[in-house]
């Protein structure tokens, strides 16, 4: 039995960042991952469909091109060798964050670890004493349940199909779905998006919404709301996908994006009294303490905000808090944010709606246009900015954008939200021409109060 003062369960982002952080302020530290260093992030998600939201573009920019005078002649798309070369970057990165945790002289144990009570993790077969806990085991993907349910894919399976399907069902509306269907369009496949709300994107700004159902219609996306899927059978090679409405949808693939849920499961965490809420999720304060002393659980596996770079902040802040006497709590308010939907978002503090709960008084700037690049192409592409501002105070306390390099530059607005920026600094801010950007500076008028 080897004993640590920290054992962290989940080698993902958050977990990998804790055991790292803690290793370097001289504690003993092991982590235990049953699959991939790295996690989700780095192996099925921000990475890998970062990677293939590049690859959806160039179809597009070739078409562009020709309004620029350049002639892309026998352009052609190859998957396999897309797949080939995105699996050779994730095997780099996750050497890297081997290294890493090697390096800072954290303890690996690459094999699945449960909570044998208090104090005490199993892996491999023995049992190892901790002083403390971490549970930072992620989400996983949860098909719907529906008859066929087994002939779809999740995310997970999208980053390892052999071909490249012909047509695609996307089934969902939050930033996983319209992601994928922004691939798949973009790769040149004929996508449908089905989404049982009213409107894709729940929880962003009304407007953000709207502005992305626009932009998606526009590049060939059928964007279908108040429709959700209802069955899946084989027909042949091919799928046929039943939704709510009656409609049949032959497909090649139906990918379901409806939802994750923490991935907790099977940990012990139950049989030693840790609390769990009804999804699943480690109940946690907001030091990230769980209901049972010296455990603490972070990341996706409580259900907060569920973001690598907070799972990392929370990891950090633990760390920092229990192995270098810096009490540190994590902030999970105005955390800026990007969907690599096309088109793009970028957001960051109060939508329109929450903020008329919170203030008195609101005043909105909103602005829609068409970007300059596409003045020559004619593409009906179109760029959305807004402020929501606290109009007693001046405060900007929301920033949005739908549009190119969204996700960009809504990292430098959440410095200037984070900060408390008013109105007036942005307006005395001298705007850089041309760009979208300086829309953001540029608006004079509030559209509504």
């Amino acid at each position: 039995m080897s004993t640590f003062d920290l054992f962290v369960i989940g080698g993902g982002s958050g977990g990998v960042a804790c055991a790292r952080r803690a290793a370097e302020y001289g504690a003993r530290v092991a982590i235990a991952e049953e699959r991939d260093l790295g996690g989700t992030c780095v192996h099925r998600g921000c990475i890998p469909k970062k990677i293939l939201v590049h690859a959806s573009h160039y179809g597009g920019d070739f078409e562009d091109a020709a309004a620029y005078g350049w002639a892309v002649d026998g352009a052609r798309f190859d998957w396999a060798r897309l797949i080939a070369n995105k699996d050779k970057e994730l095997d780099r990165l996750r050497g890297i964050y081997r290294t890493m945790l090697a390096d800072a002289g954290v303890t690996i144990f690459d094999a699945r670890a449960t909570l044998a009570g208090p104090g005490a993790v199993t892996v491999g077969g023995a049992t190892h004493a901790t002083t403390t806990v971490v549970i930072a085991t992620g989400g996983r993907a949860q098909r719907p349940k529906i008859p066929g349910a087994n002939l779809t894919i999740t995310s997970d399976e999208a980053f390892h199909l052999k071909t490249l399907p012909g047509r695609v069902a996307v089934v969902g509306g939050g930033y996983i779905a319209v992601e994928f269907a922004g691939i798949f369009n973009g790769l040149g496949a004929v996508t449908a998006l089905l989404y049982r709300g009213e409107r894709i994107l729940r929880g962003f700004d009304a407007d953000i919404r709207a502005a992305v159902t626009d932009g998606m219609k526009s590049k060939g996306i059928d964007v279908q709301t108040e429709a959700n899927i209802e069955r899946v059978e084989s027909a042949g090679q091919n799928l046929v996908a039943t939704t709510t409405r009656g409609e049949r949808l032959e497909v090649d693939q139906v990918l379901v994006a409806t939802g994750r849920v923490p991935n907790t499961h099977g940990l012990g965490l139950v049989e030693a009294g840790v609390e769990l809420r009804r999804n699943g999720a480690v109940a946690v304060d907001g030091w990230s303490r769980s209901s049972v002393p010296g455990v603490y659980a972070i990341g996706d596996a409580t259900d907060r905000v569920n973001l690598t770079p907070v799972a990392i902040r929370e990891g950090r802040c633990l760390a920092e808090t229990l192995f270098n006497n810096n009490s540190m709590q994590p902030d999970h308010r105005d955390v800026p944010t990007a969907v690599f939907s096309q088109p793009e978002v970028g957001t960051v503090g109060l939508t329109e709606d929450e903020a008329r709960e919170e203030f008195e008084a609101i005043d909105i700037y909103r602005a829609a246009f068409r970007p300059l690049k596409h003045t020559l192409t004619g593409r009906a592409e179109k760029v959305m900015v807004k402020l929501v501002v606290h109009r007693s105070t001046d405060r900007v306390v929301g920033a949005h954008m739908v549009g190119e390099c969204a996700g960009e530059l809504v990292q430098v607005l959440g410095v200037l939200v984070k900060l408390g920026a008013t109105k007036a600094q942005f307006d005395a801010t001298v705007a850089v021409h041309p760009t979208a950007a300086e829309e953001f500076v540029t608006m004079r008028r509030p559209i509504r109060g």
